[in-house]
């Protein structure tokens, strides 16, 4: 039972209190590449922690249930059990299927997520090759709409998208900054990264964890294409940049230029702050690459 405690205590920690900590820290939009690991870290171990809590619970209950049959079968009045052993019936099968639960709930959203996020790229991407009309200059597809609009389109098909109101309102260089920000979007396979997270939030709704961790990876994803697109454009460029298209709306499936916490990123790019040092996001890094393996240490 301490165990079981233990565990249950750890998978709190980590689902309900931990996250709000994360969540308000000034070192994850320094380092947000470190931060989405962090993050991913969180998720993973409170699956770990989770499941050997239910499985111990579950195997404490089995070892006292073997207990009393095994006394009831020495004094006589189960001569059928032989001492210290039970029949598995339908209900222990069911106790055993608890913790695998636990594990299999965010695999199966994680399946119907993904699933449902490649329809829906491949819905707009042929409408995309219906109205939309390549531009080899920017490599981009132009769509004719007047409301600004940045936005990538991730997969097999993957492609970044600029309407009509985008190429008029903005320059040359600021329209460069922004498909840069894009294009970081797809090489990093972002999306693939926002499914895991919104599966974790689908298959624990209500836990801290999982809405904290859905909001931040998104804002983090942002902030991470942001740096890679300032390798090679103005700051001032991306922000006006993003300021001209925040209005317009991008796709379910897809990752737009203007996308979450604009003012947050904003901010970020125009007032830099020095990342922090590399003992830190070493120390950040390893940290959440061992947490997942933290709960294996206390069942085991």
């Amino acid at each position: 039972m301490t165990t079981v405690l233990a565990l249950a205590a750890y998978a709190v920690l980590v689902g309900a209190v931990l996250p709000y900590a994360l969540s308000g820290a000034r070192w994850t939009h320094r380092a947000p590449t470190a931060a989405v690991l962090a993050w991913q870290g969180l998720s993973l171990t409170f699956v770990v922690a989770a499941a050997f809590a239910v499985y111990h619970l579950v195997l404490s209950e089995q070892h006292v249930h073997d207990g009393i049959v095994g006394l009831l079968s020495t004094c006589g009045l189960a001569a059928d059990a032989p001492p210290g052993s039970s029949p598995a019936g339908a209900a222990d099968v069911g106790l055993l299927l608890a913790p695998a639960t636990i594990v299999l709930l965010p695999l199966g959203w994680l399946a119907v997520t993904a699933r449902q996020a490649r329809q829906e790229r491949q819905r707009h991407a042929g409408l995309l090759a219906v109205i939309g009309a390549e531009a080899a200059e920017y490599g981009a597809t132009v769509v004719e709409h007047d409301a600004p609009a940045v936005y990538c389109l991730p997969g097999r098909a993957h492609r970044v998208v600029v309407t009509r109101g985008a190429l008029d309102l903005l320059t040359d260089e600021q329209l460069r900054a922004v498909l840069a920000h894009e294009r970081a979007h797809l090489r990093g396979r972002h999306h693939l990264v926002q499914i895991a997270a919104k599966a974790f939030a689908r298959a624990f709704p209500g836990l801290p964890l999982a809405r904290l961790a859905r909001e931040q990876t998104a804002l983090l994803l942002e902030m991470i294409a942001d740096d890679r697109a300032l390798r090679s454009h103005s700051r001032d460029a991306l922000a006006t940049a993003m300021c001209e298209v925040a209005a317009g709306r991008a796709p379910r499936s897809a990752l737009g230029a203007g996308g979450t916490g604009a003012l947050i990123r904003l901010r970020r790019i125009l007032t830099p702050e020095a990342g922090p040092r590399r003992v830190t996001r070493a120390g950040v890094l390893l940290a959440s690459v061992a947490a997942p393996f933290l709960p294996l240490l206390v069942a085991c």
